[in-house]
């Protein structure tokens, strides 16, 4: 005989469950003299891997692209 899941802890289990990170793709594929993307501000490594990598992994990938538009002049900082 199977026992029933208890419904809190489904629903507990699919509340826990982080969405991915989300690309920050733009549409706007073009590589620069250094291999970045001027749309996005990936490295072709980090455009080829970001469907391997884990939500921790894009987080940092995401500041790293903050900081080449901050050095770059694409974003003005106060």
């Amino acid at each position: 005989m199977r026992s029933a899941i208890p419904v809190t802890w489904y629903l507990m289990t699919m509340n826990d469950v982080e969405k991915p990170v989300r690309s920050p793709c733009v549409h706007v594929c073009a590589l620069d003299e250094q291999d970045v993307c001027i749309g996005c501000q990936r490295t072709v490594a980090e455009i080829t891997r970001w469907g391997r990598m884990d939500n921790a992994e894009r987080r940092e990938v995401l500041q790293l692209c903050l900081e080449r538009a901050r050095a770059s002049g694409l974003l003005m900082t106060s």
